[in-house]
């Protein structure tokens, strides 16, 4: 996705290993807006990231089995990622760490080979999101021992959501946060709307679309897009990306390359669009019946949009 900016003021840059965008509708407020967002991810960084060695996240791999005591901002992500799971029945599921190491996404993106030899890839389900045990009143977790877990799904949406509600609250302006494919509107939007331009692989503004793409306009809330052409590598013949279904530890059959979502938060978005992926041919009617605006494109770039999914915004 990319952001098209008219009257404001913007900042672009990398961090967990995604592009960063950030737009305010008070130019003298953009500097602020950057520190404070520049903070939230450090933080996330150290707490969430499956690439660090030092990190909360990591730490509980060797946990044993064993209740540990959380950071609050972990409490919160893995909170976050336990009620994806409950609202998607399973389909978004924390536990599967161990499963997408398996299919080679075992470092930084950026790090990962495109191309390496076959892997032994077996239908395996992953532990479960139901035999995690998280008490937010105490901060303590418990899991199986050898649960791994990968909050990738959902913490970048999360932090998103966190990250503009406080910038707009605190700054007193309209912001929009984008996080690779994961944006959160707070405060006044612009006068049409944030014009966001949803595409299969997140790009810049100034970047001429990749695939098909549009423009809408949103004014709060989020809107996410998940997709199985953008992170995505070769091992032996087979095709993998970082999408798993928990049932089977394995890519889900290709049945969309693209689907993008909007909700009242960018949690609630990157869930429905990650589990869409996973549900195939169910996923149109599924994000329907739960009445979530999402357009999805097929694998041949065929378009289907759901549940009053926004027009494309016309130019100004």
């Amino acid at each position: 996705m990319a952001v098209e900016e008219h009257d404001t003021a913007s900042a672009g840059w990398t961090a967990l290993g995604c592009w960063v965008h950030l737009v305010v509708t008070d130019p003298g407020a953009l500097g602020a807006a950057r520190s404070m967002l520049e903070a939230d991810l450090a933080d996330l960084d150290v707490a969430c990231s499956r690439f660090r060695a030092d990190s909360e996240l990591v730490a509980l791999d060797h946990a044993a089995g064993l209740p540990v005591r959380l950071s609050p901002l972990l409490a919160g992500a893995v909170a976050v990622a336990l009620r994806a799971a409950e609202l998607t029945d399973g389909d978004v599921d924390p536990t599967v760490g161990e499963a997408i190491v398996a299919a080679g996404y075992d470092r930084d993106f950026s790090l990962v080979p495109p191309d390496g030899p076959a892997l032994n890839l077996v239908v395996k389900a992953v532990p479960g999101w139901r035999h995690v045990r998280l008490d937010l009143t105490s901060r303590t977790l418990a899991m199986p021992p050898g649960t791994r877990l990968d909050l990738g799904a959902t913490a970048k949406a999360w932090a998103a959501d966190r990250a503009a509600a406080r910038i707009a609250a605190e700054l007193g302006c309209g912001v929009l946060v984008g996080l690779g494919g994961d944006i959160a509107v707070a405060g006044p939007a612009p006068g049409n709307g944030w014009r966001i331009r949803v595409q299969d692989v997140t790009g810049r503004p100034e970047e001429v679309p990749d695939g098909p793409s549009t423009v809408v306009a949103i004014t709060s809330g989020g809107l996410a897009t998940s997709s199985t052409t953008a992170r995505r590598w070769r091992r032996g013949g087979s095709i993998l990306h970082h999408i798993l279904d928990p049932r089977t530890g394995l890519p889900p059959a290709p049945v969309w390359r693209t689907i993008s979502v909007t909700a009242a938060t960018c949690a609630d978005a990157n869930a429905a669009s990650t589990a869409a992926i996973i549900r195939g041919a169910q996923a149109a009617g599924w994000l329907a019946a739960i009445r979530l605006p999402a357009r999805l494109v097929d694998v041949s770039g065929g378009v289907e949009t759901v549940a009053g999914w926004p027009a494309e915004a016309l130019s100004r």
